[in-house]
């Protein structure tokens, strides 16, 4: 039977994933400290946007009608009998002939219409208190007024449920007045690293080890994913660390447990022969590669627990394909996928046979009006070359069917981290 009969696709088991989580708790936030975090109930404004009608220019509140004639050539006096600073609580009344000075921002009296910048008066700020000499008609009646609501109303929705908040939906929150948010708590995250060959980054290597680097690389992505990592550690392929560890993640209240390492087929995989007998976690085959062998589960609490394969790239897809998603989804997001875009490869590379392929790449942008993707490192998807995931901006998302790309061929490119926002 062919590989691609007995293994499992990434949707099929995506499901699997996505169908045992549980959405986090709905708890209310101020709007300062929200960032990042996802709303689990629409904002809808309690004021209107504008509040009230107000000026967009510096220059003179008017009424539309004393100035319609104005030319160079003929120019129009008005009488300044008010001046309107930002802020001002004043509405003054203007008879016909006369004008408030008036700065952008400022509520327009009752009695204007229109605003004159300063640069259509003869003399502009520098006379634009007593008498002013306006030179050019406004465009129309109401020029240069934003109207009171003109943006949102009160009750209109300023951003949808399932929405992660920057800094852009919560500027407008608060400039619709609304000062608390609903929203769902960050999930909290235990990255647990395996193998007896890892030592610290900066120790003195022994023969047969490695700087480890996996609890590293989870923990920035979880955090990416607008997570809390609650803890961070490290194990040997042995029995007896890995249940400890395992208990450590749930006192300090961990929603998921993400480990790397002995998720394969070896003599000493240790996440599988700890979890695998329990039933806690079942283990298979993913078609895709890097990131073909993957482990998932559930405590009786609910804790997800997740097996990622040890070798960096291969942890780094698995986290992007399974992972995030899956915290996403707990954090109450709409959007669970990363944006895609598809550009042309930059070069040529070999794809493996029966198994979707995520490269790391780069964007190739010396052509600013034709952008190209190219690998991240000569050594393409390679599982282990972890120094080349410090050059991949993007996954470079190739169907199994798929056997080779070649230059200008069209590739599915999954932004990641800054790029897809």
């Amino acid at each position: 039977m062919s590989a691609a009969h007995v293994l499992r696709s990434v949707e099929e088991h995506r499901e699997v994933i996505l169908a045992a989580v549980r959405p986090g708790e709905v708890v209310a936030s101020p709007v300062e400290t929200a960032l990042g975090l996802t709303l689990a109930e629409p904002v809808r404004a309690r004021v209107p946007i504008p509040v009230f009608d107000n000026s967009a220019m510096d220059g003179f509140a008017v009424r539309y009608d004393d100035v319609a004639g104005a030319t160079p050539a003929t120019p129009i006096a008005l009488r300044v009998v008010a001046d309107l600073p930002a802020g001002s609580p004043l509405d003054p009344f203007l008879r016909p002939g006369e004008a408030a000075r008036i700065m952008t921002g400022s509520a327009m009296p009752t009695a204007a219409d229109t605003v004159v910048p300063f640069e259509d008066t003869v003399d502009g700020l520098a006379d634009s208190l007593g008498e002013i000499q306006v030179r050019h008609a406004p465009r129309a009646r109401g020029a240069h007024r934003r109207a009171r609501g003109g943006d949102l109303s009160p009750g209109d929705e300023v951003v949808a449920a399932g929405i992660a908040l920057g800094a852009f939906q919560l500027g407008a929150a608060a400039a619709a007045g609304v000062a608390v948010v609903r929203v769902r708590r960050r999930p909290r995250v235990a990255v647990i690293s395996t193998g007896s060959e890892l030592v610290a980054p900066g120790a003195d290597l022994a023969r047969g080890q490695i700087p480890e680097s996996n609890s590293i690389l989870l923990a920035g992505l979880a955090r990416d994913a607008e997570c809390e990592v609650v803890l961070r550690t490290t194990v040997a392929d042995d029995d007896d660390g890995l249940r400890p560890a395992l208990a450590a993640a749930r006192e300090a209240g961990a929603d998921a447990v993400v480990f790397s390492g002995g998720v394969s087929a070896g003599a000493y995989e240790v996440v599988k022969s700890t979890l695998g007998p329990t039933g806690e976690m079942t283990f298979t085959a993913v078609a895709m590669q890097p990131g073909k062998p993957q482990g998932f589960g559930a405590l009786d609490d609910g804790t997800l627990l997740f097996g990622l394969p040890g070798n960096p790239v291969s942890a780094a897809v698995s986290f992007e394909v399974f992972v995030r998603p899956a915290l996403l989804l707990m954090a109450g997001r709409a959007q669970l996928e990363r944006p895609v875009l598809r550009l042309a490869a930059g070069t040529g590379w070999r794809t493996p046979p029966g198994r979707r392929q995520y490269l790391p790449a780069a964007i190739d942008r010396s052509d600013a009006a034709a952008w190209r993707v190219v690998p991240a490192t000569a050594g393409g998807s390679g599982s282990h070359l972890a120094g080349g995931l410090a050059q991949a901006e993007v996954f470079a998302v190739v169907p199994a069917e798929v056997e080779q790309i070649e230059p200008g061929d069209r590739v599915d490119v999954m932004l990641r981290g800054s790029m897809s926002c």
